[in-house]
């Protein structure tokens, strides 16, 4: 099987992200459980690998991870040999090397989760490339839009602030 990566929104088709949407409304009932856990990724490793500050994010990378019945390693790049002067290739290779299904990753330099997903066998997640895209962001909003409005499409979608520099 090809892995599958989610760099961009683009890469999404409608039907893709139809699929995400649905899955996340279903996974509402899983939350209402005592036990909010489902064996759907069980014996798979995620690893976050976050070059720059996030607390929504990453936490919630980290809990939906977990709740998928995943082990989870937090990254901590402040400790890591990236401090040192090693490469975002050679880290990439390590973690790799240790056994990473899936690595989330969030860089501020445009392109980086696209250029680990040519150099690794893990699946990359998009969790935000600088001022490029956040994906995962984008979905979660058209989730909001999708349980407040009851649709997306035809709406007409202001945004308002420092898109630019503003991921959420």
């Amino acid at each position: 099987m090809k892995t599958r990566h989610l760099l961009s929104i683009k890469d999404l088709s409608r039907e893709d992200i139809t699929l995400i949407l649905d899955t996340a409304e279903g996974f509402k009932d899983v939350l209402k459980r005592d036990i909010k856990k489902v064996p759907t990724l069980r014996g798979k490793t995620v690893v976050n690998l976050f070059f720059e500050p996030s607390t929504r994010t990453r936490t919630s990378f980290e809990l939906a991870a977990k709740r998928l019945s995943t082990d989870v390693i937090n990254f901590a790049v402040s400790t890591s040999s990236v401090v040192k002067g090693e490469s975002l290739i050679d880290t990439a290779l390590t973690i790799q090397a240790l056994g990473a299904d899936i690595v989330v990753v969030r860089h501020s330099s445009s392109g980086v989760p696209h250029l680990l997903s040519r150099h690794m066998d893990a699946s990359i997640v998009n969790a935000g490339d600088g001022t490029n895209e956040h994906p995962t962001q984008a979905l979660l909003d058209a989730f909001t839009i999708r349980e407040k409005k009851g649709r997306v499409e035809g709406l007409t979608i202001a945004i308002v602030g420092d898109i630019l520099h503003s991921r959420v």
